[in-house]
């Protein structure tokens, strides 16, 4: 018999609940079904009582396992200090997360309370100011929090240098021209952000761009979907949410303004790192073509081939927003 040595399996939802049965003190019994697969796989659960929980099972990617330690703790630590995140659920050993066992590997288990409130609706200017102070609160919060341990560091080699070498090496993107292209947009950036003299340094949420949110009944965005944080430059938190208005033919920079209103509102921002976050929506937009290209084996090269049109986006922002600092 052939062993296809799969790159990625999707665990059957019947499979999920007897796991969260077995683990979790929830009355039972638990009914599951798929909401997503992608980057992680992400089930509804329901307990026998009715109450909402979701399970989120890593995903194995290319930076390496998800840290699931660094960022349980991290939540656990915005509870405590009232910022508005998803709750872990702690296991019946009182662990925060667990490993199950797939045909490609160890993957990480997280359970967390369902967030009651709606969806961002098409992210209007309050839901905006709403992440902006939430994402303060969070950062306010972070000065007290020691990520020792921390597997991965937001930093230029992971956001911007791996990503593009993923690219580079992954050939996605045939065209020498444009590889080139992006090349030097990459050196560019790197070296405007490296110019900065005092950027501040925080615990990033890592993917704040206004939808991994749910808006409460006070009016509060209450964060999820922390798997993509860590330690790293406080200007990359900000840049996530203005990256998510103006790339893929977006232009919604009034949204920008009311996110910055409401962070601005809990938390000032430094000129440095407000500055630094418009160079940072490009290193913000490699770090997603990178995350692309790592699963062009997987995904198919149909699913990754928009990679090779961004190099005019990234262009075009670069000689918008800085045409008399690119050289």
């Amino acid at each position: 018999m052939l062993d296809f040595n799969p790159l990625y399996s999707t665990p059957q939802a019947e499979a999920v609940e007897g796991f969260i049965n077995q683990h979790y003190p929830l009355v039972a019994p638990v009914s599951c079904r798929l909401l997503q697969r992608g980057l992680n796989d992400v089930y509804l659960a329901v307990g026998g009582d009715s109450e909402r929980y979701v399970f989120r099972l890593s995903h194995q990617r290319a930076r390496g396992p998800a840290d699931v330690k660094t960022e349980t703790a991290f939540l656990t630590h915005l509870r405590q200090s009232g910022v508005p995140v998803a709750e872990p659920i702690l296991t019946r050993d009182g662990a925060l997360f667990l490993r199950g066992y797939a045909p490609e590997g160890a993957r990480e288990g997280v359970l967390f309370r369902a967030i009651d409130g709606r969806k961002p609706q098409g992210m209007g200017a309050g839901d905006a100011l709403a992440n902006g102070k939430t994402l303060a609160l969070m950062h306010n919060a972070a000065e007290t929090f020691s990520p020792d341990g921390a597997l991965y560091r937001l930093d230029l080699e992971h956001l911007l240098f791996r990503p593009l070498a993923r690219i580079r090496d992954g050939g996605v993107v045939e065209d020498a021209d444009i590889r080139n292209d992006l090349e030097h947009i990459a050196a560019r950036t790197a070296e405007a952000i490296e110019a900065f003299s005092s950027l501040t340094w925080t615990y990033c949420h890592g993917d704040c761009h206004g939808f991994n949110s749910r808006i409460n009944d006070a009016g509060e965005a209450v964060f999820f979907d922390f798997d993509d944080g860590g330690p790293g430059y406080l200007a990359y938190d900000l840049s996530v949410f203005l990256w998510a208005q103006v790339s893929f033919g977006r232009s919604s920079t009034a949204m920008w303004d009311a996110f910055i209103h409401g962070y601005r509102a809990v938390r000032p921002i430094t000129p440095e790192d407000f500055e630094a976050a418009l160079r940072f929506v490009i290193v913000r937009h490699f770090w997603l073509m990178g995350e692309y290209a790592s699963r062009a084996q997987e995904w198919g090269s149909e699913a990754v081939g928009w990679i090779a049109r961004e190099a005019d986006f990234l262009k075009t922002w670069e000689t918008e927003r800085f045409v008399d600092r690119l050289f």
